[in-house]
């Protein structure tokens, strides 16, 4: 456990006093907020619009504002989370330390185990942060906490998962970039999968990740879905450490 820490704290530390968690953050903050304020100034334009009658009734806030906002956040988490991972591993590399991680006495799967979580922790301020806008419509609004809190937690889950994807993909290289393109390009393909099925239940829809997040938009909560992305995650982590593995015996 010591061993996590530690790679955990070197991380954070290589995090914040790079530009890298400062502009990842601030990017995210721009953009989800620009689109936040963009869905709720539609919500008003239509409670105000004259044209329209009992629109109270038929206008569901969450429906037009916070189910977007989520589906938002997502786009850009696929992103931003290649930037944010592509120099977990691939900077060992191209600084020539990572024969001195290999050779050290802390296992594999503690380095592994340290940069993500480093990743994660990264992950959970943004959308920490994130909430900032949320808690404003609560204070001025009444949506349906339910979907708010599902929501939540399946962006928590769906993040975590691209984040094992980008550890893995950032095992796999010595090039941050090309680590980036490859963490982007795995996540791509299993975003749209979900759009080329003809139904959810079919493989392809199953192993869609927007597939997996729509019930936790709409606060359902289903043991289906959250196996789905755990599972993901484990194969991600455990990928890196089976490709990080190989690299020692070369």
């Amino acid at each position: 456990m010591k061993s996590v820490i530690t790679v955990l704290r070197k991380e954070l530390r290589s995090y914040f006093s790079s530009p890298i968690a400062y502009v990842v953050l601030f990017v995210f903050l721009v953009i989800s907020g620009i689109f936040f304020f963009l869905y709720l100034q539609s919500f008003l334009e239509a409670i105000f619009d004259p044209r329209i009658q009992f629109v109270e009734e038929r206008i569901n806030l969450n429906e037009v504002v916070i189910r977007p906002y989520f589906g938002t956040i997502g786009v850009i988490l696929l992103l931003l989370i290649p930037l944010m991972t592509m120099r977990l591993i691939a900077d060992e590399r191209r600084g020539f330390t990572a024969e001195l991680l290999f050779t050290s006495p802390v296992r594999l799967t503690s380095i592994i185990i340290g940069k993500y979580l480093a990743s994660l922790l990264l992950f959970g301020i943004m959308i920490l942060l994130s909430a900032v806008y949320i808690l404003v419509l609560i204070k001025y609004g009444n949506p349906d906490l339910g979907p708010i809190l599902s929501g939540y937690l399946g962006l928590a889950l769906m993040g975590a998962s691209f984040l094992a994807v980008g550890i893995f993909a950032s095992a796999l290289t010595e090039n941050q970039m090309i680590a980036a393109v490859i963490s982007f390009g795995i996540l791509l393909v299993l975003w749209i999968m979900g759009a080329t099925s003809s139904a959810v239940d079919s493989i392809l829809g199953y192993l869609s990740m927007i597939n997996h997040f729509e019930n936790f938009a709409k606060g359902v909560i289903e043991v289906m879905d959250v196996t789905y992305y755990l599972s993901f995650i484990f194969l991600g982590l455990y990928l890196a450490y089976i490709a990080l593995d190989s690299e020692r015996w070369k």
